[in-house]
């Protein structure tokens, strides 16, 4: 019985659909509704897929922004050797029919890690002996030197700033050529010089770049700027206090130099992975 009527109804919505517009309003709700359902299904999809194409967007933009900085290290360093060559170029210009002094091949290199000796000031760095890395070899940022690589394994090497205890460097000032030993106080903001006659001409705000002497690193490299001068009335000697030009506590990214007639490997602009 109830079948039978089920079909009636049935049938007699059907020729009501065929033959009238009554029954249009309720097709339309449905196909709304329907439509509806569609898009609130979709709606996981749809968040996914922005979500995934931010993600993508923000990963090419820190892949492009560690290689602008890259690429703005290599540009620094064809900078940094003007500083002392100005200060050459008015004392001997006598010699400018000589070729221009090039500047070394440099790898970039980004920073991994740093030492947990709080007596040692080592960074560690994500080049090695593969890379032709080798102990000695002077390491810079966009803004001085920051040290030497001290220990070298296969794919990293670490580096001693310039500011430890245990490690000088011989400057000059750019302002009169004057040369001094540079020695670190374990103090990753100032550099001590001793040993200075109390007439020799240095001032305040003096730039100190290296100065060539014992072929380690090469000549005209910005190291430090004087920040005082302490001068003691009878005593032979004065100590000069100087700030280091390199962030040494803050860098990411650096370069290796490599000696005059060595070409440097291959230098990869590309982004690198994150350190751990």
């Amino acid at each position: 019985m109830r079948a039978g009527l089920l079909a009636a109804f049935l049938i007699v919505i059907w020729v009501a659909d065929r033959q009238t517009e009554v029954l249009d309003p309720i097709r339309r709700a449905g196909l709304d509704a329907t439509d509806f359902i569609f898009d609130l299904a979709a709606v996981p999809g749809n968040v996914w897929q922005a979500l995934s194409e931010a993600s993508r967007s923000e990963d090419a933009i820190y892949n492009r922004v560690d290689q602008l900085e890259r690429e703005n290290l290599v540009l620094q360093a064809k900078l940094q050797q003007m500083v002392a060559l100005r200060a050459e170029n008015s004392r001997l210009r006598a010699l400018m029919n000589a070729g221009p002094r090039e500047r070394n091949d440099v790898l970039a290199t980004e920073v991994v890690g740093v030492s947990p000796n709080p007596n040692r000031q080592i960074i560690a760095i994500d080049h090695g002996s593969r890379d032709r890395v080798y102990v000695g070899q002077p390491l810079i940022d966009s803004d001085g030197l920051l040290g030497q690589v001290v220990e070298v394994s296969s794919d990293a090497a670490q580096v001693l700033l310039i500011s430890d205890a245990s490690h000088s460097i011989p400057v000059q000032i750019t302002r009169n050529s004057v040369r001094a030993i540079a020695e670190g106080t374990g103090d990753l903001s100032r550099l001590r010089i001793e040993y200075l006659s109390t007439t020799t001409d240095v001032e305040i705000g003096d730039q100190l770049v290296t100065s060539g002497l014992g072929g380690r690193f090469p000549m005209g490299y910005p190291v430090a700027k004087v920040v005082a001068v302490d001068r003691t009335d009878g005593a032979r000697f004065a100590t000069v206090w100087a700030e280091p030009l390199a962030q040494l506590s803050r860098t990411r990214h650096g370069l290796l130099l490599f000696p005059e007639g060595i070409l440097a490997p291959e230098v990869n602009l590309g982004a690198r992975a994150p350190a751990p």
